[in-house]
């Protein structure tokens, strides 16, 4: 085994590919290939994997009436703690054909920062993510400082709810493994992380930003839908209701 490579856990029936971040004691230090999770391992619990990963988000952006209609999806900005997942997203977005910044800040300096990328970028979405986790699975799931990053998060839709208070004309997309659900929906967030504590796909929050940016306005978002688009629907992601976020114009 060494840095770079691609495993899974024995213990854990090889349920999730890692990269290897780095080595020491015999122990592998370990990042979700997909899945938004930091881990370690003893280096002999670990297999070298060659699985791929299954999953392919669904966006249904084939059935708009391209012939006498122009449409301006939701633009977006996306703050991820992690690179990598960043990368994924905005490639994913493209794909999608929507417009979407991206800035990797780490976690506990979103809220100071927040303030100047709304102004800079004047989004209609916003996303924030990285990585988060329970401290304490004996804890209490209500108390937020249980949670590595999710107190970050929420700051973060605070200051962000300070600059535009209305659900409607800034969607808020918060959270990413395991964070505190409840206190980000009630801090300001449109859609939040994780309902049932899971761990949640690298690509969730992109799927929720992509399908509301590709929304019509005037269009009530059917919000079991889409939550059952991303990897662990409403296990990992949940929001309040509301529409869209694309204009649509004519004649083309």
């Amino acid at each position: 085994m060494k840095v770079g490579d691609i495993v899974s856990r024995v213990s854990y029936n090889n349920d999730i590919n890692f990269i290897i971040l780095d080595i020491s004691d015999n122990v592998a230090y370990l990042k979700g290939t997909d899945i938004r999770l930091y881990a370690d391992a003893y280096l002999d619990d670990l297999v070298l994997s060659d699985k791929k990963d299954d999953y392919r988000p669904v966006i249904d952006n084939e059935l708009l009436e391209r012939d006498e209609y122009f449409y301006l999806p939701g633009k977006i900005l996306h703050i991820d703690g992690d690179i990598d997942y960043l990368n994924k997203s905005l490639n994913f977005y493209k794909e999608c054909d929507v417009l979407a910044i991206g800035k990797q800040v780490s976690e506990a300096d979103m809220p100071n920062c927040i303030e100047k990328l709304l102004n800079d970028t004047k989004p209609d979405i916003l996303v924030l993510t990285g990585h988060d986790v329970i401290l304490n699975k004996n804890g209490d799931q209500k108390d937020i400082n249980n949670y590595k990053n999710s107190k970050f998060f929420r700051d973060a839709i605070l200051k962000a709810r300070e600059f535009e208070k209305s659900h409607e004309k800034l969607v808020i997309v918060a959270g990413a493994c395991q964070s505190d659900y409840e206190d980000l929906i009630k801090s300001g967030a449109n859609f939040a992380s994780s309902p049932k504590r899971v761990n949640i796909h690298a690509l969730d929050p992109a799927v929720i930003a992509a399908n509301v940016s590709l929304t019509k306005r005037d269009e009530k978002i059917n919000i079991k839908e889409l939550l059952s688009k991303t990897k662990y629907g409403k296990n990992g992601i949940g929001g309040i209701l509301g529409n869209g976020m694309m204009y649509v114009g004519y004649p083309r």
